[in-house]
């Protein structure tokens, strides 16, 4: 028989599966987050990420439900498009004051599962 171990992972999992069910904010979908992910990421390291950088993730999704999904990030408040200033076609997404918040809340749920 395996025995059953509460991993820091596992608390965290839970933490925020908490915090969901409180249905504070939109909940996103798997997709969604990982859509979010790289565009934090990019913004984190200070490079432009564009709306067809996120398309080409065919390991994510397909393009359709990809477009489907950057236009719901967009809708809910969690990035932004802004359009480039020397090339009107290019659509760079930035995350929003809300995108932010989001990871700070997932921040610290990580720190509060590592620390028990």
């Amino acid at each position: 028989m395996i025995k059953k171990q509460n991993s820091s992972y596992i608390t965290f999992l839970n933490l925020v599966n908490a915090v969901d069910d409180l249905g504070i904010g939109k909940k996103l979908d798997a997709i969604e987050e990982r859509l979010l992910d790289q565009v934090i990421l990019a913004f984190s390291q200070d490079h432009e990420i564009l709306v067809g950088d996120l398309l080409v993730l065919s390991h994510i999704g397909s393009q359709a439900t990809l477009h489907g999904r950057v236009k719901n990030l967009v809708a809910s408040g969690y990035i932004k498009p802004m359009t480039d200033a020397s090339d009107g076609r290019r659509k760079i997404l930035v995350p929003t004051k809300q995108a932010l918040k989001h990871y700070d809340k997932l921040s610290k749920l990580l720190a509060q599962a590592v620390a028990t």
